[in-house]
């Protein structure tokens, strides 16, 4: 007899709700299975690319708590009742939050798109991305729907245990998240803290203040679908600033700093998994096409293999630190519609599924 081991083509769907400890006993109970298995490997994983010692990660997670508690009391009350019903620490949890913070200018790649099509093309704004990071992170991957007292409802595709992730909003923001090299230090917020945060606003202004008031451990870019329009966030330690469409209604980005105050960070770091190429190459493909740009040609896009494997559409390679990651998955957000569009794959042989709001 054989025995069909085919990967699933979708990620597990969970809704939560009520207020914070009890959101979180219930994310805590729901994925009770990835949350051990994430904290089990996570440590692990993050000394693929880079080499620091148990001791020294925890304490990073463990200071940067201090921040959050101050940032937002409130998330760090859910994420306790998520450790306790999961049946790991909150200091484990921590770690997974602060993972980007252990390795801030070598984790994950992602290539991002924002845009706002003529009326009669679309109904409304996309977000999309590809998400270019360690495949073993594929099986702690649900989607996930909050229903927090008194706050909006939002959801989000992430691996279970962190505090909020790639999603969007029923205020209409929809948000992607690159990895950005720019200076860091070992602890602050962790930016999922202030993801969680700007699916609270209601407009751009309200989004950056979300981040400005935040004391920041590393730099993040964040691309974005508001009320106003396409953005996309490039934040420092010590600044944010905003890139907005120009003579068109998309924006990109990858994985280097683009606005002009920004750009001379860049000299300070080495280009990070072929960013500059694919920015190259993404801006070719929307060219002209960014009005009449469709969600079939939007999968297109996001599963180019122009420089293949170093590609939009990432493949593993012979990189000696980051040879191993590959687009886990890609993701492509209509706010307006309350959906998105996640492939549990690489976009180029895998099916973009559908995922609403799920009701709890």
């Amino acid at each position: 007899m054989v025995i069909s081991m085919t990967k699933p083509t979708r990620y597990p769907e969970f809704a939560v709700n009520g207020a914070p400890k009890q959101l979180g006993q219930q994310i805590g109970e729901a994925t009770r299975e990835q949350i051990r298995g994430f904290c089990e490997v996570a440590y692990e994983r993050v000394c693929k690319t880079v080499q620091i010692s148990r001791d020294r990660a925890f304490d990073i997670a463990r200071g940067s708590l201090r921040f959050a508690r101050e940032y937002r009391p409130d998330l760090v009350e859910e994420l306790q009742g998520t450790a306790e019903a999961a049946g790991v620490t909150l200091d484990d949890l921590m770690l997974l939050q602060v993972r980007n913070q252990l390795q801030s200018e070598k984790s994950g790649g992602c290539t991002s798109m924002s845009f706002f099509p003529e009326t009669g093309i679309r109904s409304g704004p996309v977000v999309a991305q590809t998400w270019d990071n360690d495949p073993v992170l594929d099986e702690f991957t649900v989607v996930l729907t909050r229903y927090p007292d008194g706050k909006p409802s939002f959801t989000s595709c992430t691996q279970a245990g962190l505090i909020s992730y790639m999603g969007f909003s029923e205020t209409g923001i929809a948000t992607c998240v690159n990895t950005l090299p720019a200076p860091s230090r070992d602890t602050g917020v962790p930016h999922y803290f202030m993801l969680r945060e700007i699916y609270e606003a209601n407009s751009l202004d309200e989004a950056v203040q979300s981040v400005y008031r935040a004391h920041r451990a590393i730099p993040v870019n964040i691309m974005m679908s508001t009320p106003e329009g396409p953005a996309n966030l490039e934040v420092t330690l010590d600044g944010i600033r905003a890139l907005k469409p120009r003579d068109s209604s998309v924006v990109t980005h990858t994985n280097h700093c683009v606005h002009e105050d920004f750009k001379p960070i860049n000299n300070d770091f080495p280009e990070l998994a072929q960013s500059y190429s694919r920015k190259t190459r993404i801006d070719e493909l929307l060219k002209g096409r960014d009005r009449r740009a469709d969600r079939e040609r939007i999968k297109n896009i996001l599963s180019d293999h122009d420089n293949y494997p170093g590609s939009i559409c990432r493949h593993p390679g012979d990189d000696p630190v980051t040879g191993f990651w590959e687009t886990v998955f890609a993701i492509i957000i209509e706010p307006d519609e309350r959906r998105m569009w996640v492939t549990r794959g690489n976009p180029c042989d895998h099916s973009f599924e559908e995922y609403g709001m799920k009701r709890v």
